[in-house]
């Protein structure tokens, strides 16, 4: 669905608008304001990606799909971010005896493209830039005085203190926000959750062949799971994979029970043997790179007298499992602009629905996401498992007025994902039945079938 044109009438109500947070999210809001003229600034807390390093180990590949996609293509960037994309058309499995399934993620030339996180928030970063957008590194929000839309930072290099001030104000700045510790210390009868899943997770690389290709078929998200944690790797453009181990912070294995380098060298050849020949140093990076936390947070208000508004991971911060983190974000900003269209940039309209439409979309995919982290390291490389998917895609198929599989309502359709729920539940429940029928591995595809769940779908 193609994103509808910019409000053409020139901003006259509200000029000034600033951002905490240049991250992904931040920098797509701040292109999409721009756009329409509104006068914005971003302001982030780290130094400007561009001129320094990203440290190891942090940077987690991201997967692109149609509602990210949509909010590119609403600032006419979705084309340039597909070339420094790799299509990944499938799942492919590995099992600890090397044998090797794949399952197809939607329907013929349908993918989500694996693409470097830290490309394309420079790429935005550079656009934001050059539309006229001021920003600010180095700036660490210390404080918002909501009243008068004062924002407060301190420089982390200079320590220096400074005050700026906007019409409306943005929080942007991800899951452990500033910006929504100031709302909840401020506002009466904020509802406020995180809860973290008693996993961690650690990035490791594949290495490139001597000439620069893919040592893995690279159209494909690789997965190794094992029951209680799991290996994926996704590819870079230059022939490397960037792998993340999801795996316990405590208990037997875990991050706590791995305490020096021979006892992780002993533990991945045993349990991802295949994986071993192509990784980078594995006994160095896995001490040298940081591991990181899981956390979904869940939070209410978004907003605060129409002048501070959370966006992206700082209103709904998710785990990484269903690959829609930045692409829920950039739905954020798609959605403010169709708003921002439909109301003629009439803000105190344009906030409330803004929230009352993301709120339940925002916290549905923060539950499937955690429902997909036990499907992908546990289930996916299971024959039930395979069977169930392969029946779905078949009847999907024939019958498309009926039947969507949840993955493609989540991936590849702008169905909101509290809809895409609740039509998923259902459809598990008529799937539930359908494993239970007699000789189901040789009747899958048969008229008996397609009739029962026609007939469970009245």
């Amino acid at each position: 669905m193609p994103a509808r044109s910019f409000a053409s009438k020139q901003i006259t109500t509200m000029k000034k608008i600033s951002i905490i947070g240049a991250g992904l999210v931040g920098s797509l809001l701040a292109l999409y304001l721009n756009k329409r003229g509104y006068k914005v600034t971003l302001h982030e807390r780290r130094p400007d990606m561009r001129k320094v390093k990203i440290p190891a180990g942090r940077s987690i590949n991201l997967a692109l799909s149609d509602r990210g996609w949509r909010g590119l293509q609403g600032v006419g960037i979705d084309d340039a971010i597909r070339k420094i994309g790799i299509p990944m058309t499938h799942r492919t499995m590995h099992s600890v005896d090397g044998k090797i399934t794949t399952q197809p993620y939607g329907k013929d030339g349908q993918g989500i493209y694996a693409v470097s996180r830290g490309i394309l928030n420079c790429t935005l970063l550079d656009l934001a830039e050059k539309g006229g957008v001021e920003i600010h590194f180095n700036q660490r929000c210390t404080g918002l005085t909501l009243a008068s839309g004062e924002m407060h930072f301190e420089n982390s290099e200079s320590h220096q203190k400074t005050t700026f001030a906007s019409d409306l104000i943005f929080g942007a700045d991800g899951a452990f926000a500033a910006s929504r510790l100031q709302l909840q210390l401020s506002t009466e009868q904020f509802n406020y959750s995180q809860s973290y899943l008693q996993h961690g997770y650690k990035e490791l690389m594949f290495v490139a062949k001597a000439d620069g290709s893919h040592q893995l078929e690279k159209n494909a998200l690789h997965i190794w799971p094992r029951g209680g944690y799991m290996l994926i790797a996704l590819p870079n453009l230059d022939g490397t994979f960037t792998v993340t181990l999801f795996f316990p912070l405590k208990g037997n294995p875990s991050f706590e029970s791995l305490h020096n380098k021979q006892e992780v060298k002993t533990f991945f050849q045993k349990v991802f043997p295949d994986a071993v020949p192509l990784l980078h140093d594995l006994e160095e990076d896995f001490f040298h790179n940081s591991t990181g936390s899981l956390v979904t947070v869940k939070c209410a208000p978004w907003s605060f007298d129409n002048k501070v508004v959370l966006i992206g991971d700082a209103a709904h911060a998710i785990v990484p499992f269903y690959g829609q983190g930045m692409n829920c974000g950039f739905e954020d900003c798609s959605v403010l602009n169709d708003l921002l269209n439909q109301y003629a940039d009439d803000w105190q309209k344009v906030i409330p629905e803004y929230e009352r439409m993301r709120k339940p979309a925002a916290d549905a995919i923060g539950e499937l996401a955690v429902d997909n982290f036990i499907e992908m390291r546990d289930l996916v490389g299971k024959p039930e498992f395979l069977l169930r998917k392969k029946i779905e895609g078949w009847f999907s198929t024939k019958h498309p007025d009926k039947w969507i599989p949840l993955y493609t309502m989540v991936t590849f359709s702008h169905i909101p994902y509290h809809e895409a729920q609740a039509r998923g539940k259902r459809q598990d429940a008529i799937m539930n039945e359908i494993m239970k029928m007699a000789d189901i591995e040789n009747i899958w595809n048969s008229s008996v079938v397609e009739k029962k769940i026609i007939d469970l779908l009245k």
